[in-house]
């Protein structure tokens, strides 16, 4: 004799418990998506202000004065020169343009002397991002990254 094996009477519990976690699930998994890609355009911005940083640090007073005629490095020589070649990938019209440039001493030049004591220059430059997750999750969110670094030249 052949014996069935025992059907439950549950078939549409499978369907009613999908369509609830389904949703769900894919809602968090595309949560992840647009967390991790804003992580990547966070890092993004952090390169940026480190070369923009870095551009500045190099192309100080002592460059100008050897190169350049004497004309110093501006934020937008920054931005033209550093952050807009680098900037692949990002919306040029959301990047802060020019970024914020601070020197410790306007003359960008290696060392100064403040107080009888000499001191080293540091320029730090900020960049400033408006980005828009890409699932549009109820507005805009801005990146600011900033970085300090030595003039060496």
């Amino acid at each position: 004799m052949f014996l069935c094996p025992h059907r439950s009477r549950r078939r549409g519990a499978t369907l009613v418990e999908a369509a609830l976690v389904l949703p769900l699930v894919l809602m968090f998994t595309l949560g992840l998506v647009v967390f991790g890609l804003g992580s990547y355009r966070y890092q993004q911005v952090a390169a940026l202000a480190r070369e923009g940083a870095r551009y500045a640090s190099v192309h100080g007073g002592q460059w100008a004065a050897d190169v350049n005629n004497n004309t110093l490095t501006t934020p937008t020589d920054i931005y033209n020169h550093a952050i807009k070649p680098n900037a692949a990938g990002l919306d040029l019209s959301h990047l802060s343009n020019p970024p914020s440039v601070t020197y410790a001493n306007s003359g960008q030049m290696p060392t100064y002397t403040a107080n009888g004591n000499t001191r080293t220059n540091i320029v730090t430059v900020t960049v400033t991002y408006t980005w828009t997750p890409e699932a549009y999750l109820g507005g805009t969110i801005t990146l600011t990254s900033t970085s300090s670094m030595p003039i060496s030249y």
